[in-house]
């Protein structure tokens, strides 16, 4: 295992509502995320996991505990290093694609770059290489509403991708996808995880999906409750997630 911790979590709780009328949704979290990692997160519907990648990814903040990311407690930081976290170490992909409707995919991709000065030349450098990963270089002049949901989404984690993030969090990133589509991008993903290219946390309902990681964490009831890991065999490690899910007889949904 490498030993650089990209992020650890330790003791992190979350709460929602008013004093008196609170509700526990994270009761108490550790998880440390090691470079290069592949990791799946999985519960029932409720069971926090959205929430834990909001307060991972610093959309939102934690009630208590701390979360590092490169060493850094984000809790503890002001708003412009936060803002610079955000801008070099994370990337995200989220299940609607987020893509500019006005804007090329090629322009999609160089976006992060484009908005923190870099040199245009460097930027199609990047964005082809990458369109190249993923099967996209034909379709880099075209425009959002020319592209399918497979294409768009592998165009959206491209653009994850090109700042060259210490980690990216995906949120459901095959939710919106067919089957081939989806076998599609997780093929990608765990080729630039394979790689060295990227640190990938996943939140997913779908076993199939998460088959791709190299851990798989379920939440429920807002706590870590197992951890599966894979071995060999992919379709093993699918088997052996399904039937978890089926021994919890819970709605993964």
């Amino acid at each position: 295992m490498n030993e650089k911790k990209v992020v650890e979590i330790k003791n992190l709780v979350k709460n929602f509502g008013v004093r008196g009328f609170q509700t526990r949704v994270l009761k108490g979290i550790d998880l440390t995320i090691y470079q290069n990692d592949f990791i799946a997160i999985m519960g029932p519907s409720g069971s926090g996991k959205s929430t834990l990648l909001n307060i991972l990814s610093t959309i939102d903040k934690a009630t208590q505990g701390s979360v590092f990311i490169d060493g850094k407690d984000i809790s503890k930081i002001n708003n412009k290093e936060l803002s610079k976290i955000r801008r070099d170490k994370i990337g995200f992909v989220f299940q609607d694609y987020n893509l500019l409707d006005t804007m090329t995919l090629q322009d999609n991709i160089v976006l992060p770059l484009s908005l923190n000065g870099v040199a245009s030349k460097v930027c199609l450098e990047k964005s082809q290489r990458l369109a190249n990963m993923f099967g996209l270089s034909a379709h880099l002049t075209k425009y959002p509403y020319q592209l399918s949901g497979g294409q768009k989404q592998r165009g959206a984690t491209c653009r994850a991708l090109i700042t060259e993030p210490e980690i990216i969090f995906a949120d459901e990133p095959t939710g919106a996808l067919d089957s081939k589509s989806s076998h599609d991008l997780l093929e990608c993903l765990k080729l630039v995880n394979d790689q060295g290219q990227a640190t990938i946390l996943m939140v997913t309902h779908d076993a199939f999906s998460a088959s791709y990681a190299k851990d798989v964490y379920i939440l429920n009831d807002g706590t870590i409750k197992c951890k599966l890991s894979k071995g060999a065999d992919r379709k093993e490690f699918y088997d052996r997630i399904i039937e978890m899910q089926a021994s919890m007889g819970s709605d993964f949904s």
